[in-house]
């Protein structure tokens, strides 16, 4: 006997994805107008910009709109909820994305930068709790726009979306290290100008100059040589973060290039699967 296509799972969606996919009412508006759960979400994502994920709290965000706090319950139900919208709203737009590039690389390449630049330009993302991949609308978008670029490579699926998370916690990770690094710059700018006069506290050593107080050439002939090599740099964490970001991802794309060449039967296939 024939069987039709598998139908998915019925059960009801946790809190949040369920608002998300349109499968729990949208709350009413209560007695004064302008307050929805896209006006919400949109004033927390501004509280996060400004201030950071540790001040977004439903009082907070009601403040900033102007309303009472039990007045957002009314259309979000928890934090943790206005957290799932706010990472959804964080990936606006990526049903219109066009990845430039010739080639499953370049595409893939954009698509990680593009991934990389939500992240700068919305650093609290780095800070949300993550126990599993992220599922609402707009993430599932882009998440489909980077298994994409991998169409035709002859990849099996299930490769394309370990590629795809492979990518994704790199970027992520990444964009982590260089929040931490520009908020503790930020701190120590900020006692710096809070000071008295005459009295700076001392600014943040760089990575070169840590590793020449504590390295010496016996124990560590390598990392000796890099600390005294010049080629560190002088920042907190001695690294231009956009050029190791983009040497990171190459390195990941050449091992999928490599991945792709193992599933194409050799060098040659591999070299022109990258066209």
């Amino acid at each position: 006997m024939a069987h039709g296509p598998e139908r998915a799972d019925t059960a009801p969606l946790p809190p949040g994805l369920d608002l998300l996919w349109g499968r729990r009412e949208r709350g009413r508006r209560g007695p004064k107008p302008g307050l929805s759960v896209d006006a919400i979400v949109e004033a927390a994502v501004r509280v996060a910009d400004t201030e950071g994920l540790d001040a977004v709290s439903m009082a907070r965000v009601a403040k900033e709109l102007g309303f009472t706090t039990m007045s957002l319950y009314r259309h979000v139900t928890s934090k943790d909820e206005l957290l799932q919208l706010m990472w959804n709203a964080s990936a606006q737009g990526a049903e219109s994305l066009v990845l430039e590039g010739a080639g499953w690389r370049a595409r893939l390449s954009n698509w990680a930068l593009i991934q990389r630049e939500m992240m700068d330009r919305h650093p609290w993302i780095t800070q949300m709790p993550m126990a599993a991949p992220p599922l609402a609308p707009n993430s599932l978008t882009f998440v489909e726009r980077g298994l994409e670029t991998l169409d035709g490579t002859g990849l099996a699926d299930v490769d394309k979306i370990r590629v795809i998370g492979l990518i994704s916690s790199y970027t992520l990770s990444e964009g982590r290290m260089a929040n931490d690094a520009a908020r503790a710059a930020a701190a120590a700018a900020a006692a710096q100008a809070a000071a008295p006069a005459g009295e700076a506290p001392p600014s943040l050593p760089t990575f070169e100059a840590l590793l020449r107080q504590l390295v010496d050439e016996k124990s560590y002939p390598i990392l000796h040589r890099i600390a005294w090599s010049g080629g560190v740099g002088d920042t907190p964490s001695g690294q231009d973060e956009a050029a190791e970001f983009q040497f990171g991802l190459e390195c990941i794309l050449d091992g999928v290039a490599k991945l792709i060449e193992r599933n194409q039967g050799g060098p040659s296939a591999g070299r022109a699967s990258q066209d």
